[in-house]
């Protein structure tokens, strides 16, 4: 950036950021009130008490105590927040918990039956898939979305389930095996 561009930049007005957050307080100072909720999460329902300006994953980490389901970017374009809404991908960043009412939400909690981790679960343990961690919840539940439509899918379909899934630590290589493994494995 040359020394002109930045001096026009910095000529600008700042703005007050914290005041343009669709997330700002009223004018009272005073938090949003509760609602009571009904939640269906990892099949079974829950009723809470939440703000109806909290985010799905807000609601299912502060307020149900479900902390699989990871903060990544919170503006939607990591993955690491995926869970599984009516069966299919969502990022929980994006979306408000009060719109979870009337469907069924799944997270990483709830991919185990009957105390046995499911087959990506053992897949990813038994091909050492994951290095942090972090990122895996979301892989895991986006991966399973893609296993429940098309139970022996291509490396390219496997790619592109899991385009919007980032991860720091690895090179996806075993990311990609584990998800082929558990389609064999069924």
């Amino acid at each position: 950036m040359t020394l002109e561009i930045f001096k026009v930049l910095q000529s600008y007005e700042t703005r007050n950021y914290h005041e343009m957050s669709p997330r700002k307080k009223p004018e009272n100072n005073r938090p949003p009130g509760k609602i009571l909720v009904r939640i269906r999460v990892n099949g079974e329902t829950h009723e809470i008490a939440t703000e109806i300006n909290k985010t799905l994953l807000e609601v299912l980490r502060e307020d149900m105590n479900l902390t699989g389901t990871k903060h990544g970017c919170e503006l939607g374009e990591c993955g690491t927040c995926a869970v599984l809404v009516n069966g299919k991908p969502v990022l929980s960043c994006l979306m408000l918990g009060i719109e979870a009412v009337n469907t069924e939400v799944t997270t990483v909690e709830g991919m185990t039956r009957n105390g046995k981790p499911h087959p990506l679960q053992n897949a990813f343990a038994d091909l050492g898939a994951a290095q942090c961690g972090y990122c895996i919840p979301g892989i895991l539940l986006t991966a399973k979305a893609l296993l429940d439509e098309n139970p022996h899918p291509s490396r390219d379909e496997i790619r592109q389930a899991l385009s919007g899934n980032l991860c720091r630590c690895t090179g996806y290589t075993k990311i990609l095996q584990a998800v082929e493994l558990a389609a064999r494995e069924g």
